[in-house]
C-alpha cells in the first residue's frame, strides 16, 4: 500500500486522533474536514489511501467518492459512519469505495482494510462490516427502513415522513437519536 493518506473526517478530534495514529505506523497522511478542501489536497497530493467519513456536516461523504476516484482512480477509499445503514453501505460500495465500517473502529482495522482491498489474491473484491453476528432487533430494523426510506427521498425530511405514514416531527424525533444497537 502507498504510504500516502488522506484523511477526511469533519470531527477535528477523531480526525487528528488518527492522523496522529497512521503517522506513528509509518504511512504520510494529510487530514482535512471540509469536502472542497478534500478535492483540493486530493488533487495536489494524489494519495492511493482515503479514510472517508460518511456524514461531513450535513454533506454525504459519498458525494466526494466519485471525483476521488476521478483524481486518482487506483485510490483505495474505507467509508466510515457512526450510523451505518445497509442502503449506504450498498451505495458506498456501488460507488468504488472497498469497505464501509462503523464507528467505532480501531486504526488497525482501517489498515487491514486498505490493505486486504489491495490483496487481488482473496478475490473478494469490496466488503462491508455492518452485517449482524445475530438478528437484529426490532428498533434497530425500524432505523435501517427508515434510513433507507431517507435514503430513497435524497433525504427529504418530509417526503420521507409522508412515505412511512409518519408525522414528520415523531420522524426527526426518531432521526435525532442515535441508532439503536443490533
Amino acid at each position: 500500500m502507498n504510504d500516502s493518506i488522506l484523511v477526511i473526517d469533519d470531527d477535528i478530534t477523531f480526525n487528528s486522533v488518527l492522523v496522529r495514529a497512521l503517522a506513528r505506523r509509518g504511512h504520510t497522511v494529510r487530514g482535512v474536514t471540509d469536502p472542497t478542501e478534500a478535492l483540493a489536497v486530493a488533487r495536489e497530493s494524489r494519495p492511493l489511501a482515503v479514510v472517508l467519513d460518511l456524514n461531513l456536516a450535513g454533506v454525504s461523504g459519498l458525494s466526494l467518492i466519485g471525483p476521488l476516484l476521478a483524481i486518482e482512480p487506483d485510490c483505495r477509499i474505507v467509508v466510515l459512519t457512526g450510523y451505518a445503514s445497509i442502503a449506504t453501505a450498498v451505495d458506498a460500495i456501488k460507488l468504488g469505495a472497498v469497505q464501509y465500517l462503523a464507528k467505532p473502529v480501531e486504526v488497525e482495522v482501517i489498515l487491514a482494510a486498505l490493505d486486504d482491498s489491495r490483496d487481488g489474491a482473496t478475490g473478494e473484491g469490496p466488503s462491508v462490516d455492518v452485517a449482524p453476528s445475530e438478528p437484529m432487533s426490532v428498533d434497530r430494523l425500524e432505523w435501517e427502513h427508515i434510513q433507507r426510506v431517507l435514503h430513497e427521498n435524497d433525504g427529504n425530511i418530509s417526503a420521507t415522513a409522508r412515505a412511512l405514514k409518519m408525522h414528520r416531527r415523531t420522524l426527526q424525533r426518531k432521526l435525532s437519536k442515535r441508532p439503536v444497537r443490533r
